[in-house]
């Protein structure tokens, strides 16, 4: 974890406690939330409570609640506003969404994600930055655009496409599981690994033999993304049988 986001926990964390009330991050990469998570199991009067503002949201805000908050009462309304925008002859993309908000002097960690369906898309946001975007994201592009504030419910949830896959290996190591996951052999999967094109968990991953479990979300730059969905049970060879889903 990068010392400075290691302090910004840090703080919140104590803040939360010692203030006894909600405190967050802004919105975090999949790689910060799980080092965020991974820091947080040492606590143990302060729950840490991951959310995007909706279902399948990628980036996320920490929140550290207090001691009489149940996280499964907290209401993220309360802290993550959604913009919804209309294009007027033409499709922006999601890359043209997001350079027209930074354009705005809005930070990356101010916003969450962004799902963009065809002449509509619907942006995350702090509080902060949901008046910024209503009245001034205005165009994308050559685009013009409608934004107007959008009730968390009202987001659509994307949809997911996957391809299952089941396959053996002789070690749950990430050079095995990641060779067969994406059709490729151990030792080309091994020399990815080391050239810094596989990621495990949303972070780059030099070390051939890293232990892999259920969950495990696995990537290979220009070959894909996908997550181990299940482990368990040996072949009549003494392989471990594995259970993975490609994303679309």
């Amino acid at each position: 974890m990068e010392k400075d986001l290691e302090k910004r926990i840090e703080d919140l964390a104590d803040r939360c406690q010692r203030q006894s009330m909600v405190t967050s991050t802004g919105f975090l990469t999949m790689a910060e939330q799980m080092d965020v998570a991974a820091w947080a199991k040492r606590l143990r009067d302060v729950p840490l409570h991951l959310d995007g503002g909706g279902p399948r949201c990628e980036r996320k805000c920490a929140f550290f609640l207090p001691y009489w908050q149940e996280e499964a009462d907290f209401d993220p309304a309360e802290y993550i506003r959604a913009v919804a925008v209309t294009a007027y002859f033409g499709q922006p993309t999601h890359r043209d969404y997001m350079g027209a908000a930074l354009g705005l002097g809005i930070r990356r960690e101010w916003i969450g994600d962004f799902r963009v369906l065809g002449d509509r898309a619907y942006i995350f946001c702090l509080p902060s930055v949901e008046k910024l975007l209503t009245e001034e994201l205005t165009k994308a592009g050559h685009v013009t655009l409608k934004t107007v504030p959008c009730p968390l419910a009202d987001v659509p949830a994307p949809e997911r496409k996957v391809k299952k896959v089941r396959f053996t290996v002789k070690s749950l190591r990430l050079d095995a599981v990641a060779g067969d996951m994406f059709g490729i052999s151990r030792t080309a999967a091994a020399e990815l690994i080391r050239a810094g094109a596989v990621s495990l968990n949303y972070a780059v991953c030099l070390h051939v033999d890293a232990p892999i479990s259920e969950g495990d979300v696995i990537s290979i730059r220009g070959r894909g993304k996908g997550a181990v969905s299940a482990i368990g049970g040996q072949s009549r060879k003494d392989r471990t049988f594995v259970e993975a889903e490609i994303y679309l």
